[in-house]
């Protein structure tokens, strides 16, 4: 009888030491490397949530945008600059320095000041994006969105692309009207 009580403590002290090693290990690589998020809403439509009805739940990678660095069509996930407690995912527009049209924002144009990007939902109108809020601070990213792992007849890698129509404008048709000074698209 002792000899399996002595085992049993054996086994509880080994999980127990092991369990106190597996959490930090396990938080460390979640903060550090990759986590999953459910998505949900609409503003992400058709891209994520296609039908509605179910949740897509992405792999956010955290460790590819450890230098804030990121592509123009790159699903991300930010810091809300609303809401500091939510986190919302959206697409990458512009880059710091690209002229932007803008959808319903205050200024028709837009130069994304350095340090920051341009973030829409590819389903315009029900989206609380850039057009909301305007250019986002790199330091409010969080994560990008690499892969959809469910449902699983969703899995699928998530490949950066900009909705037709969006994205800079072609800078080299940019001109300064010589008046006023304001830029003007042709």
């Amino acid at each position: 009888m002792s000899q399996a009580r002595s085992s049993g403590r054996r086994y509880l002290k080994a999980f127990v030491s092991g369990f106190f090693v597996a959490v930090p290990v396990t938080v460390t690589a979640l903060d550090r490397f990759a986590y999953v998020a459910r998505v949900e809403g609409a503003s992400m439509q058709p891209s994520l949530n296609p039908n509605g009805s179910d949740s897509d739940v992405v792999l956010l990678n955290r460790w590819s945008v450890r230098n804030f660095q990121v592509q123009r069509g790159d699903i991300v996930s930010v810091v809300s600059p609303r809401n500091p407690q939510q986190k919302i995912i959206k697409r990458v527009i512009g880059l710091e320095g690209d002229f932007i049209r803008t959808l319903g924002y205050k200024n028709r144009y837009v130069k994304v000041p350095d340090g920051h990007f341009w973030i829409e939902g590819d389903h315009h109108g029900h989206s609380l994006d850039s057009n909301s809020f305007g250019p986002v601070s790199v330091g409010l990213l969080h994560g990008r969105a690499s892969h959809i792992i469910w449902p699983p007849h969703r899995w699928q890698r998530i490949s950066p692309a900009l909705p037709p129509n969006r994205g800079p404008l072609d800078t080299a048709r940019t001109k300064t009207d010589p008046v006023c000074g304001h830029h003007s698209y042709g």
